[in-house]
């Protein structure tokens, strides 16, 4: 189900992403979890989450267990 705020996050989100990073996972993961609303509940629930680590993934690079912004290249 699509979240509401930063807060409502999985806590293992939570923990490791810096502020900016959670509200990208979030916008992120709400809008496959609209985009894919023909898939089944359990397969539409893992694509959204795999959605919004890609777009982390852009702007974060994980560093040991955080997440750090990327250089601008």
């Amino acid at each position: 189900m699509p979240y509401a705020s930063v807060d409502d996050l999985p806590s293992s989100v939570r923990a490791h992403l810096l502020l900016h990073a959670q509200e990208v996972y979030l916008a992120a993961f709400n809008n496959a979890w609209t985009e894919y609303q023909d898939r089944g509940a359990e397969q539409r629930e893992r694509t959204a989450h795999r959605v919004a680590w890609a777009a982390v993934k852009q702007k974060y690079l994980k560093s040991g267990t955080y997440w750090i912004p990327r250089q601008p290249e």
